[in-house]
């Protein structure tokens, strides 16, 4: 499966495995509120925001077998105005989450031929968080790597039967339960692999014939000795993906065409000389008593299934990361997820943060923020250097934690502007 990088580092952890596996299935290709090809879609915009080849490459494939428009992925200016509508959430939710209103929500819920509905606006939402924090744990653990130089690596289409990954992981840990429910329930509107490379040569040629045309009029212009510069793009610019000689797909060429306003990005949110009103405060709105039943009454079962990755993450055990730091297995992660929200501004009252400076040396909060906060920043010479001395078990482990607070924050910020939209 294309994920294949990213379920071998959870591997090490495989009841954590089996738990992310079976949220990611049951997002992706069972029941829900979104279409399948939107369900893609919405994860390659996700994933440009942080210009994470590796998981935009995954989905581009996934949105053709699932029947998707390959104009679409033409970029945003070619997708229905009511996906479209979406990028600004997705946007503030993968840089400052914080900054998400009310009145975000009512803008994509308000009656109009685009309007969102409730439970689609949650399942949206819910794919937003998972793959901004899973292209946390891509780039965190050097999974983007394995696209190869430039992040632009061959991508072998592969049958229906695979088409969950859950299947080619089944020696890490993923249920037997779940491979048999894989098998059973494959996608409705999955193509077949003929059809699916039918569509990808098809994409070629129109290509080609585009390029083409540019290259006559380039021509013709500069014979007419026009010396304006050419200001309309070019159609098939960032035109993805595109199939080689050999007939295997190749991946995104241009991440840009996914996103709008790309230098939009992560701020801090402390700073010493702001009104510190904004904070979010988790006794106020916390995932156990508000976020959970309010995402699992609009989509129903991904509230469990959510709680149960949040709380098998936390169950991991972490003694000999604890024991190096000379402290208990509880009060380490504690200090890693504490950190995390709070470079997000959510706080907790009950929590001493002196304690953070104490737990984590420099080099690890370092390492931190930057798979969190900009993660297409990080480089596998980081993922070396932080912690030599510690098993790589233990700094996927990390990653894991990053990977879930992270994601536990957006939706929290998100879930509660949801709630006040509702009240």
């Amino acid at each position: 499966g294309r994920l294949e990088a990213v379920t071998q580092q959870m591997g090490y952890h495989p009841q954590y495995l089996d738990s992310f596996l079976k949220t990611q299935h049951y997002l992706m290709h069972m029941d829900g509120p979104l279409p399948f090809d939107c369900r893609h879609y919405i994860a390659i915009m996700a994933a440009a925001r942080h210009q994470c080849r590796y998981l935009v490459n995954l989905h581009v494939l996934q949105f053709l077998r699932a029947g998707g428009d390959p104009q679409w992925l033409r970029g945003l200016e070619f997708i229905p105005p009511k996906l479209r509508n979406l990028n600004e959430i997705n946007k503030i939710l993968a840089h400052r989450p914080w900054l998400i209103t009310k009145e975000h929500i009512e803008k994509l819920l308000k009656i109009s031929e685009w309007s969102w509905s409730l439970a689609e606006l949650v399942h949206a939402v819910v794919l937003l968080a998972h793959c901004h924090a899973l292209a946390s744990f891509v780039f965190g653990c050097g999974c983007e790597q394995d696209e190869g130089p430039g992040g632009r690596g061959l991508l072998k289409p592969m049958s229906p039967g695979n088409q969950c990954f859950c299947e080619a992981t089944a020696s890490n840990g993923c249920s037997q339960e779940l491979l048999r429910i894989n098998r059973k329930r494959s996608l409705d509107s999955c193509m077949e692999l003929d059809s699916l490379r039918e569509r990808m040569q098809r994409i070629h040629m129109e290509t080609e014939g585009r390029e083409e045309a540019r290259l006559l009029q380039q021509d013709r212009e500069e014979g007419e000795g026009q010396g304006a510069e050419f200001h309309h793009s070019n159609p098939s610019a960032g035109l993805s993906p595109l199939t080689d000689s050999d007939g295997e797909v190749t991946g995104a060429t241009n991440l840009a065409c996914y996103m709008q306003d790309p230098d939009f990005g992560y701020q801090d949110f402390a700073r010493r000389d702001e009104d510190q009103t904004r904070v979010f405060r988790v006794q106020d709105y916390s995932w156990e008593d508000h976020g959970f039943s309010l995402v699992n009454r609009l989509y129903s079962d991904i509230g469990h299934l959510l709680d149960e990755k949040f709380r098998m993450v936390d169950g991991l055990q972490s003694s000999a990361i604890a024991k190096r730091q000379g402290c208990e297995p509880s009060v380490f992660k504690r200090g890693i997820w504490n950190y995390i929200h709070c470079m997000f501004g959510i706080r907790y009252d009950d929590y001493d943060y002196a304690e953070v400076n104490q737990l984590l040396e420099r080099i690890l909060k370092v390492y931190i923020k930057t798979v969190t906060c900009y993660p297409e920043k990080t480089n596998s010479e980081m993922f070396d250097r932080f912690w030599k001395q510690f098993k790589h078990s233990e700094k996927v482990h990390v990653n894991l934690l990053i990977l879930e607070a992270r994601m536990q924050a957006e939706l929290l910020y998100a879930l509660q502007a949801i709630t006040q939209y509702m009240i």
